[in-house]
């Protein structure tokens, strides 16, 4: 029985990565000044500290420029949307990124609207969701850019193809389908709560998994050939002797791969994506601030 490509999700990543430092050094040549990306973490949050140094080092090891500032757990709600302003007006900064969640006494919503559209390089702000809607240029979120990067490099046009997303949140699930939906996908927005949920997902062409529920989407759920983009990650609890449990996506991988033609694993798929496409939309917003041009289609 044939099995599943395994879409390399690192590899494509990297060269992404690559790119994006090519095109960090012309921009500099050009503008004078390197490409500046702003990260904000409130509190010790131990996840949120680890993202935001690997998000530090990526972004210097590009050739752009980091600002990192660091507020108290106990920061207020005033003293953060002052950085946030301040950060707007800098123009050596050209992508802002507020490390979420953020401690239960800050506005979130409010925090993520005070950033310019302009220097929204996560793509969450209401402005840079109404660009993505109505078909307008404006950053996209990272994780679903990131996996239409993946799909498009596996199947090339999309055009016509049916494509179900699991999740309906507004940092994968809402964007990804508005993705698809640009490129002439036949979209279903199903969740948790969807009726006959497996049935829906079995006429898909295209699986986008981003429910939160481990291992949830099963090898009979899918149309053979289909190809499937796990966006969940997950650690299960420790099995005896173990100190820590594996981390799955929302599919079962084993169960997925003799049914599916393509599939990202966990980890090593959508993942390493995430931060490639950060500094690649802080590249693009580098570029439109700074009034240097980029030709269509080099990020």
């Amino acid at each position: 029985m044939s099995q599943a490509e395994i879409i390399d999700g690192k590899a494509f990543a990297a060269t992404l990565r690559a790119r994006v430092a090519d095109y960090a050094a012309t921009f500099e040549q050009s503008a004078g000044r390197k490409a500046g990306l702003a990260v904000v973490l409130v509190g010790e949050d131990p996840a949120s500290k680890v993202y935001v140094a690997s998000k530090g080092k990526a972004t210097l090891e590009c050739g752009m420029a980091s600002f990192e500032h660091k507020l108290p757990e106990d920061c207020d709600q005033a003293t953060l949307l002052a950085l946030v302003d301040r950060l707007n007006a800098d123009p050596m900064v050209d992508g802002i990124l507020v490390q979420l969640p953020l401690p239960r006494h800050l506005d979130e919503q409010a925090v993520v609207a005070r950033i310019s559209p302009d220097k929204d390089v996560d793509g969450l702000t209401p402005t840079s969701t109404g660009r993505l809607a109505l078909g307008l240029p404006g950053l996209v979120p990272c994780t679903p850019l990131g996996s239409l990067m993946l799909l498009k490099d596996r199947l090339g046009d999309l055009s016509g193809k049916d494509a179900v997303v699991i999740g309906r949140s507004i940092l994968v699930g809402k964007p990804m389908a508005q993705l698809l939906l640009a490129e002439n996908c036949t979209v279903t927005i199903a969740h948790s709560r969807t009726k006959n949920l497996a049935q829906v997902v079995r006429r898909a062409d295209i699986v986008v998994a981003a429910v939160g529920r481990p291992e949830m989407v099963k090898g009979d759920w899918l149309k053979p050939g289909a190809c499937v983009i796990d966006v969940g990650i997950n650690r299960l609890a420790p099995a005896e002797g173990q100190n820590r449990g594996r981390l799955v996506g929302d599919v079962d991988f084993d169960d997925a791969l003799p049914v599916a033609g393509a599939i990202t694993p966990v980890p090593g798929g959508v993942g390493p994506m995430t931060i490639a496409v950060l500094l690649r939309n802080a590249l693009v917003a580098a570029h439109r601030n700074a009034g240097v041009a980029l030709e269509d289609g080099a990020l």
